[in-house]
């Protein structure tokens, strides 16, 4: 499958990361559901809302679990499309299904106040696009590609910088949805911007900068990490990372850091066009049309709509 020949279906599919995936789903269902009774002013939680936890635990199983993972070892294209279903997806997916009265309890933990910074807009913000410009800094993406305890540690890193990153966007929790309106937008804004530096870095640079996709000793060593074989059996199963042969490495640098533009523009642009229409509607009440099926908001902006109305 996708050109590794040789390599097997639990290195591509990864079963112990799914089960680990399929357990949180479990979890989290039966914590929404049977398990409801045991947290105080709990509220039904419809199952639009539940869909979208499991759809975004689904989708960080594709990025971290699923071939596309592993390809992204070999392809910096497919590294570039699984941050972005992971980072660009997934994380508002998993607040847009976290009920509010799920994280109640976090507040009540003693000290937790003096850590409120932690979703303050301008922290958030900063926190996750330097992480992830950061990262892609030659010298530390091969770095931390190159030391797996590292590499697990980063991603982590990268995933909680999302999730507070999209907090002020999708904000589970009422008390603290402080950005409205314009502001909210130009947080938006913001992101996009911030996240450009780092993107044209990959797509204009002159010659390859990541080792990891070139050198074909320390990709055997990167992709040791993923697979049983070791790096020397990988030299000699494959000639290198760029045994696909789709591309050559800097045309697949370029083309990884254009598809994580495009995506980031799409779906920072659609939220922004969501966020907009509501602003509008609420400064004017009376150009809101009475017809509801007129409404082509797209079915990925109705995730915060559904977050945002309590259950009845």
């Amino acid at each position: 499958m996708f050109g590794l020949v040789g390599i097997s279906w639990t290195s591509m599919w990864s079963p112990v990361t799914l089960a680990a995936f399929v357990a949180m789903a479990l979890i989290y269902l039966y914590i929404t559901g049977p398990g409801r009774a045991r947290f105080a002013d709990s509220t039904p939680v419809p199952a639009a809302k539940k869909a979208w936890f499991v759809g975004g635990l689904a989708f960080l199983y594709v990025a971290f679990g699923s071939p596309i993972d592993l390809l992204g070892h070999m392809m910096f294209t497919f590294h570039m499309i699984s941050m972005s279903f992971a980072y660009l997806v997934a994380a508002p997916m998993l607040l847009a299904g976290t009920p509010e009265w799920l994280l109640r309890p976090i507040g009540r933990i003693p000290g937790i106040k003096g850590l409120k910074f932690l979703v303050n807009p301008i922290f958030t913000l900063l926190f996750f696009n330097v992480a992830f410009s950061i990262y892609h800094v030659p010298l530390v993406h091969d770095f931390v590609m190159l030391n797996f305890a590292v590499h697990t540690s980063y991603y982590v890193l990268l995933m909680i910088a999302a999730l507070l990153m999209w907090f002020p966007v999708i904000c589970p929790v009422s008390s603290l949805d402080k950005l409205e309106g314009v502001r909210k937008m130009g947080y938006i804004f913001a992101n996009s911007v911030l996240l450009t530096p780092a993107c044209a870095l990959i797509i204009f640079s002159g010659s390859a900068m990541y080792v990891t996709y070139t050198d074909p000793m320390m990709w055997a060593t990167a992709m040791g990490y993923c697979v049983p074989q070791g790096a020397t059996a990988l030299l000699e199963m494959f000639s290198g990372p760029q045994a696909l042969g789709w591309m050559d490495a800097l045309v697949d640098q370029r083309t990884g850091g254009v598809l994580m533009k495009i995506f980031q523009e799409i779906v920072y642009g659609s939220i922004l066009v969501y966020v907009f229409r509501q602003w509008y509607r609420k400064e004017n009440p009376k150009s809101k049309t009475d017809d509801d099926s007129l409404d082509p908001t797209p079915a990925y902006l109705e995730m915060l709509r559904a977050q945002s109305e309590p259950a009845k």
